[in-house]
């Protein structure tokens, strides 16, 4: 076990240290952070041994650009108070919140915007609180901002950004004087349906017909879907998702992030949380795609194939979790990033936060003025996304 780096300066009746790995702080401590119902996190990626599986595969380590520096909270008596997940970064990939342009300008202002502290789950755009405080104290909120701070000065970096957090979080870390960027993802809404063609009932006759009609093209040859979770998941399949996923990362990055021995340490310690949803011809895997459940909804994440049926990634990533989420009553499918082309499959338009301190007084406000106008930007294109939805007038309830 990895042990913790030094403490920075104490916070007010707060100890703040940096853990340089995941396994630096016992899993009971840091799970006993995060939100969580019947002993099991409400978010999967938050749980510890995701963070683990990440960083001991070699996935999310200094080699890869993404070194561990977790700031824990503890008062006085030692007990754990909060928790920030953090990593030093050397380039901004793998964030899915772009920041390049901030880079070059910083670049070609003479000065580094590397390194820089990065406050998330890496490789996952999946909204969750990155500020870990059970007991909501905005004294401890505030602390580990200001810890973040500190160590963003101590390390000669740039800036902090906290991407993907709630609206809320994002509007308490605003008041105190960091940058709050918004952005779109679509998500699909659960309406108590008891079954597919209920959902359907919600769309214009015209779309109902097309995802029909999609799904029916997607299986014609024969193909069958099965879904795997817990003890059904063996290494034969993690086999063959990985070499789904190698071909879609390599088409569209050049580089997977994650590599094999991720996906067996997942399965190891996080089975039960994971639906791998496999295509079959037969018995050969062609196509798979990974979601994992939390407390009440299912996270689509990476898919891939080794052939290509038209109208089958629809059906394995969009509407196989619609499947999942009606069939185990759960709330929402979030299918990650970006995507216009989900509005069309019922998935809804959803405001997606971040926030950010830039250190640069010159930097932070042209950032500033940037973020206003691309914050009025997002908001009219989700006015102008709500009008192409699906949904026949009335159907779809407001949020």
């Amino acid at each position: 076990m990895t042990p913790p780096g030094p403490p920075l300066a104490d916070q007010p009746t707060f100890r703040a240290t940096v853990n340089p790995s995941t396994a630096g702080i016992d899993a009971a401590v840091w799970n006993g952070l995060v939100p969580s119902t019947d002993g099991k996190t409400d978010n999967p990626f938050l749980d510890h041994a995701f963070f683990l599986a990440l960083e001991e595969s070699g996935c999310a380590t200094k080699r890869t650009g993404w070194q561990p520096q977790h700031v824990l909270l503890s008062e006085e008596s030692g007990q754990a108070v909060g928790l920030m997940p953090l990593f030093l970064k050397s380039h901004s990939m793998g964030e899915y919140v772009f920041d390049h342009g901030w880079a070059d300008a910083l670049e070609r202002a003479g000065g580094s915007y590397y390194p820089k502290l990065q406050c998330s789950v890496p490789f996952t755009p999946v909204t969750a609180p990155k500020l870990l405080v059970p007991s909501g104290d905005p004294a401890i909120r505030a602390a580990l901002l200001s810890t973040a701070q500190q160590l963003a000065i101590q390390r000669s970096a740039s800036s902090v950004h906290a991407t993907f957090v709630p609206e809320a979080e994002a509007t308490e870390v605003e008041a105190d004087g960091w940058l709050k960027r918004f952005d779109t993802q679509f998500h699909w809404h659960n309406e108590g349906f008891a079954s597919f063609d209920d959902f359907l009932e919600t769309l214009s006759s015209r779309k109902r017909k097309t995802i029909r009609r999609e799904r029916r093209d997607a299986l014609a040859d024969g193909l069958t879907v099965k879904w795997l979770s817990g003890s059904d998941l063996r290494e034969e399949h993690w086999d063959a998702f990985y070499e789904f996923y190698e071909d879609t990362g390599a088409r569209k990055w050049g580089r997977p992030y994650l590599n094999r021995e991720f996906f067996s340490r997942l399965n190891e310690t996080m089975a039960d949380r994971i639906v791998l949803m496999l295509a079959y011809d037969g018995q050969t895997p062609i196509a798979g795609a990974i979601n994992f459940v939390g407390k009440d909804r299912i996270y689509g994440r990476n898919w891939g194939c080794t052939r290509e049926v038209p109208f089958l990634h629809f059906e394995l990533c969009y509407y196989q979790a619609i499947d999942y989420a009606i069939a185990h009553k759960l709330a929402v499918v979030e299918a990650g990033a970006q995507g216009e082309h989900k509005l069309a499959r019922g998935y809804a338009p959803a405001t997606t936060y971040s926030v950010h301190w830039i250190a640069h007084p010159g930097l932070r406000e042209a950032v500033a003025d940037y973020l206003e106008h691309e914050r009025a930007s997002v908001e009219r294109n989700q006015e102008m996304l709500d009008q192409f939805t699906p949904f026949r007038k009335g159907e779809r309830t407001d949020r």
